[in-house]
């Protein structure tokens, strides 16, 4: 794989934390691999942390994208025939959803940055 292409070898390790997500610890392991790819044998830890990082945030659109979606409608649920009652206490539970999801994407983020230094270190070390 090319060391050089940062941005392919987030996106694997995309693809890996997707492909693992039953095992609850997904982000680190698909950062893992995106920073075992992007070494260079150097043992760069800060390009370690930047490639698992940016793995995470790769992983989190699908969910944040959904978000954005369903922040979008509630606006306009009177619209539908619901009451506008109904659609400001579904606004507010939005809200809160929206902070748990912004706290699962730094949970993702972090995790990724940490499994792409530990991918270095595995590189590293084999």
């Amino acid at each position: 794989m090319d060391t050089e292409n940062t941005l392919l070898n987030a996106v694997v390790g995309a693809a890996a934390s997707v492909l693992l997500s039953f095992t609850g610890i997904s982000p680190l392991l698909g950062g893992a691999v995106a920073g075992y790819l992007n070494d260079d044998g150097t043992g760069d830890t800060d390009g370690g942390l930047r490639v698992g990082a940016l793995s995470g945030a790769i992983a989190s659109i699908p969910i944040v994208g959904f978000l954005l979606l369903v922040l979008v409608i509630l606006p306009f649920l009177g619209f539908f025939g619901f009451p506008l009652e109904f659609g400001l206490a579904v606004g507010g539970l939005a809200v809160l959803a929206a902070i748990a999801v912004l706290g699962g994407v730094a949970y993702t983020v972090v995790l990724g940055a940490l499994g792409g230094l530990l991918g270095v270190y595995l590189k590293g070390e084999l």
